[in-house]
């Protein structure tokens, strides 16, 4: 039984989970690991494929409804014997036998999030209610890719899994940030109820190629504008921190949360914090010299620092990352440099 979450008060007593298929206790079966991955089209998503079809004891099954996804993510897959490509809505059931659940389904970039609320907020509470539906009836394990933004505009820096959070519920970003509160809420809910093996990554701001390129995202702002000559626009007043983690190494940190034995939630971050003038300045130097650098407006409840605390990550999994920003941009570059059809100039 997976040890409880330091967050809060969950002493009550859980039930066992529900056993999977009789097939895993067979002598004469060895039978591969079924994994589903929903919004497996996407960019971490993709990528946490391509780590999981590595290992030749993976069936890997994804869903994703292609809202942010896209096929071509995963196009070295298609038509593998171990492989399968749903099209599929989370909001709708999903009926697959399967041991693990990765749950990544869900808009988690303003301009998209935005474009459809309530979409987003659907994917989040229906969706997830969804997946641990067919959790309890087939006994498999999930995992929920949760989010930094269920801490707000925090009060507290760093932030530790400790922190509840400060939330505006009416915003223009609470589709995303209540939703995944909420679906966090059902996680618990369902462990406590129903015995099912739960766990909760609180993923921070992730970077590497797949992004979408005009996403809205910073980063991918940043280096697309740097490729297309355009000035890197620094929402005002630049002051404000992210910290920025390179794909493969959230990917080793969701699957090691996934093979452990704590429920989470669990912050999975890169510490190193950059405020936005200095992520601009840095992708100038390294991708264009030549371009501007301007202030715009900035969004609505726009928080005004993200760091991770990632004590428990490091005590809990034996995970930190090994990518700094300066070695990870440069290969996402290369990736939106072929995308955007725009060599790099010797």
């Amino acid at each position: 039984m997976a040890k409880e979450a330091s967050n809060g008060n969950h002493n009550s007593a859980t039930k066992a989970p529900p056993t999977p298929s009789p097939l895993r206790f067979s002598k004469y079966f060895q039978a591969n690991m079924r994994i589903l991955v929903t919004g497996g089209a996407g960019f971490i998503g993709s990528h946490l494929v391509d780590r999981l079809m590595e290992n030749e004891k993976n069936e890997v099954i994804v869903a994703d409804n292609y809202f942010t996804g896209s096929k071509d993510n995963l196009k070295k897959w298609i038509g593998h014997p171990r492989f399968e490509l749903i099209r599929h809505d989370v909001t709708e059931p999903l009926l697959v036998e399967v041991d693990q659940i990765y749950h990544l389904a869900c808009p988690a970039s303003p301009i998209f999030y935005k474009y459809n609320p309530v979409k987003t907020i659907k994917t989040n509470v229906i969706g997830t209610l969804n997946m641990l539906g067919l959790a309890k009836r087939v006994g498999a394990r999930i995992l929920l890719t949760s989010t930094s933004e269920v801490y707000g505009d925090p009060l507290v820096h760093p932030q530790d899994e400790s922190y509840w959070g400060n939330v505006n519920p009416i915003g223009v970003r609470s589709c995303y940030d209540e939703g995944k509160r909420v679906a966090e809420t059902l996680m618990f809910d369902y462990h406590r109820q129903h015995g099912i093996e739960i766990r909760i990554a609180r993923i921070f701001n992730t970077y590497g190629p797949r992004m979408n390129i005009d996403d809205g995202r910073v980063v991918s702002n940043f280096i697309a504008q740097a490729i297309r000559n355009e000035p890197l626009t620094v929402q005002a007043p630049g002051t404000q921190t992210r910290s920025f983690c390179y794909v493969s190494d959230m990917v080793d940190g969701l699957i090691r949360l996934m093979e452990g034995e704590n429920t989470g939630p669990i912050n999975i971050g890169n510490p190193g914090e950059f405020t936005m003038m200095e992520l601009a300045e840095t992708v100038k130097e390294l991708i264009n010299p030549e371009v501007e650098i301007i202030e715009v407006e900035n969004t609505p409840d726009d928080p005004r620092q993200r760091k991770p605390d990632i004590t428990k990550a490091k005590e809990l999994l034996g995970w930190e990352p090994k990518i700094k920003l300066r070695d990870g941009l440069p290969l996402m570059e290369e990736d939106f440099r072929r995308r955007l059809e725009v060599p790099r100039e010797n």
